[in-house]
């Protein structure tokens, strides 16, 4: 993963310095922010590949940097915070974050998180499915060569429904796969961003089929 920029925004200078540690190991560059406003400015004159946003910072929090963020970027958005809470693990999900990292955390854990993360993006490749585009590389979606405007996990749920298009997914493997094996939220997170989705799909929202007492099924047209 070498040739990576991330930045840490965190007020404790001993977060910083440990991850920091961990990650020049892994061959990647790091800025570092000590708080949310610091690394808006940071963000708009480097070239970041990664974020990792303390939730409680002064001057600007992690939430409110993240939500500025999404509005013009999909970079992906590790959030660090000591509350471990399901509804505020919702939030951060519901604001756009791509990963969600309780204290105290292992190094070495956030830093496998990191390199998946960064993998996955990757290797990724563009899927396209009856006039409906997915560009894996920018993360955009587009109907019919127009561009739609998705969050994150809007984003990561159509793509994992189309990469597997006509099999029935339970909603428990689909928050599994898009809100990880460690998220412990209610599965009508997923009923949420399915309607959500289908919404902003318009017409080719009736792509997305419900499997009653199941779960869904991307279903491409003959």
């Amino acid at each position: 993963m070498q040739n990576k920029t991330i930045l840490i925004a965190d007020d404790e200078l001993r977060i910083r310095k440990l991850i920091t540690d961990f990650l020049l190991r892994e061959g990647y560059s790091v800025l570092e922010a000590e708080n949310g406003r610091v690394a808006l400015e940071i963000m708009e004159k480097e070239k970041v590949d990664l974020v990792i946003l303390d939730v409680m910072m002064p001057e600007q929090d992690g939430l409110s940097v993240c939500r500025e963020l999404r509005k013009k970027s999909s970079i992906p958005v590790i959030m660090l915070t000591a509350k471990s809470e399901e509804i505020d693990q919702l939030f951060a999900f519901e604001l756009g974050a791509d990963e969600y990292v309780t204290k105290p955390f292992s190094p070495k854990i956030l830093t496998a998180r990191i390199n998946a993360l960064l993998r996955r993006l990757e290797t990724e490749t563009s899927i396209n499915a009856n006039g409906l585009l997915v560009d894996t590389g920018s993360r955009q979606v587009f109907i019919d060569s127009q561009p739609l405007e998705l969050s994150p996990k809007e984003y990561d749920l159509l793509s994992y429904l189309i990469k597997n298009k006509g099999k029935a997914l339970t909603r428990q493997q689909i928050l599994n796969q898009v809100w990880n094996y460690d998220y412990f939220g209610d599965l009508r997170t997923v009923d949420t961003h399915i309607n959500r989705l289908r919404t902003k799909l318009g017409e080719k929202g009736s792509l997305v089929q419900t499997i009653r007492g199941y779960g869904y099924r991307f279903e491409v047209e003959k």
